[in-house]
């Protein structure tokens, strides 16, 4: 079993930052890949980021060039630093791991890009 808990989430201004955090309840290095999905009203959960093991990263479209994934492997964290950030952005935001076939989320932290 493994838990995640984020935080971070906020209501900030268009153009703003926030930094996203996603604490584990196990040592990531367990998990291949480590995952950001969000999911605004009405739509659809989409991948937002993820960084494997080996410290490779990808984003969607829609992000390149403003959020950052990174770990912290002592602290058992992902990060998602979000910068320049659009109204289109808000949404609640998922942290998201795969283990023995099986897939964990958190409970998810909101983000609200909003003047």
């Amino acid at each position: 079993q493994v838990q995640l808990v984020e935080s971070g989430g906020g209501l900030v201004q268009p153009g703003g930052s926030l930094k996203l955090s996603c604490v584990a309840s196990i040592s990531i290095v367990d998990f291949s890949t480590m995952r950001w999905y969000r999911q605004a009203p009405g739509e659809q959960r989409e991948l937002v980021a993820a960084i494997t093991i080996g410290g490779h990263t990808s984003y969607a479209d829609s992000v390149k060039g403003r959020f950052t994934i990174s770990r912290e492997i002592a602290k058992k964290a992902v990060n998602l630093q979000m910068n320049s950030l659009k109204p289109e952005d808000t949404a609640v935001y998922y942290c998201n791991v795969q283990r023995a076939g099986l897939d964990y989320w958190g409970q998810g932290t909101q983000v609200t890009v909003s003047s």
